[in-house]
């Protein structure tokens, strides 16, 4: 046996249907029904078309992509801020609200690296990033993660 002598068995291939070749062929449209736009040569509707009128992802810019109803959200405070206490005190999320650093202690509360703490502190928090904790640590204070 040789590749050249392989094919493929009766009836398994079936050749296309010739349309639009002549009065015997498929009739007059070709199978394409009557005159416009979807049954010219090289016809392509883009997705989303809708025949010239504004396409709904257009009418709803808002309504794209979708909201994670189990992601949760923090008030965040970054390290450059606590500076505002005396040395030594333990911050948590009511001292931070009655300072004005977060609205309302409603949330868990996120401590992030930015900026320099240059006095001990006991932070209480839901939640430190590495460098914030880092920089607790190293102003000689204490990183407590709490729920």
């Amino acid at each position: 046996m040789r590749l050249d002598t392989i094919s493929a068995n009766p009836g398994a291939r079936k050749d296309r249907k010739r349309v639009g070749r002549g009065n015997g062929s498929k009739g007059n449209f070709s199978g394409k029904g009557c005159k416009g736009q979807k049954a010219r040569s090289g016809f392509r509707m883009k997705p989303g078309f809708e025949g010239g009128q504004l396409p709904i992802i257009k009418r709803l810019p808002t309504q794209r992509g979708f909201t994670n109803i189990y992601k949760t959200a923090y008030d965040v405070v970054n390290v450059g801020q606590l500076n505002v206490f005396e040395s030594g005190a333990e911050v948590d999320a009511v001292k931070l609200v009655a300072a004005g650093l977060i609205k309302n202690g409603m949330n868990p509360l996120k401590v992030l690296g930015e900026g320099e703490i240059d006095r001990p502190l006991t932070v209480k928090a839901a939640k430190f990033s590495a460098t914030a904790k880092a920089k607790i640590e190293k102003a000689g204070g204490k990183a407590e993660e709490v729920e």
